[in-house]
């Protein structure tokens, strides 16, 4: 699942259909929202990069010729692209089959899952793992659930880059027409997953200006490089 459309205002009951649902409802449905618009949010996204110095930062981070796992890869560019074009080899995984269907496409000697990465199973670890603008469309329980699976994919020392939004609890974006679901923790629970799966957090910064207004977090497993963040 891939996302790079911010959320909006936070609410907690959304109106559709003449009925009240909860917002974490939609969150089932963010996977059907990217695969019916994957066309279109490829086009919206196009080339522009603005996260660039945080994919250095990661980079720094990791092997020369790294391996690296990028959960909610969408369509491959550009953030993908970038990393390949650094000599990284790249497993990319999303839920949208349109989606990796373009990265096969503009990637085709590098490896490419349809999967959810909650429920990811593979047979490897790797130096490093991004997962940019598509963790916070998870429920916050998921979000917990996904720390050991960072673990588990992640190698001794391995990094660790994703974005969450700026504060904690359930807001929805809109995308296309759609109201389109994202979530957050808080940064001190942030902080103690993160500890207790085995990783350092790095740095942490809250609505980056020079990054879109991202809110980042960088980490690394215990035994890996520090970085000058």
């Amino acid at each position: 699942m891939s996302s790079r459309v911010r959320a909006s205002k936070s609410v907690n009951m959304i109106r559709r259909s003449s009925r009240f649902e909860s917002v974490e409802s939609y969150a089932g449905r963010v996977i059907e929202i990217y695969q019916r618009h994957a066309g279109a949010w490829s086009r919206d996204r196009g080339d522009r990069l603005v996260e660039n110095a945080w994919l250095d930062r990661f980079l720094a981070l990791l092997p020369h010729d790294a391996t690296v796992l990028d959960l909610g890869c969408g369509s491959g560019v550009p953030i993908a692209r970038y990393l390949i074009e650094r000599r990284c080899r790249v497993t990319g995984v999303d839920a949208s089959s349109a989606m990796i269907a373009m990265c096969a496409d503009r990637f085709p000697e590098h490896e490419w899952h349809v999967a959810d990465m909650r429920t990811l199973v593979l047979s490897r670890t790797f130096d490093g793992i991004i997962a940019w603008d598509s963790f916070f469309h998870l429920s916050q329980c998921d979000q917990r659930r996904m720390f050991p699976i960072f673990k588990r994919y992640a190698a001794s020392g391995a990094a660790v880059i994703f974005t969450s939004s700026p504060s904690p609890g359930e807001r929805m974006g809109d995308y296309r027409g759609e109201p389109l679901y994202h979530a957050s923790l808080d940064t001190a629970e942030y902080r103690q997953l993160l500890h207790d799966n085995g990783f350092e957090a790095v740095t942490n910064v809250v609505e980056d200006p020079d990054c879109g207004l991202h809110t980042i977090w960088l980490a690394h497993r215990y035994g890996g490089k520090r970085a000058d963040c």
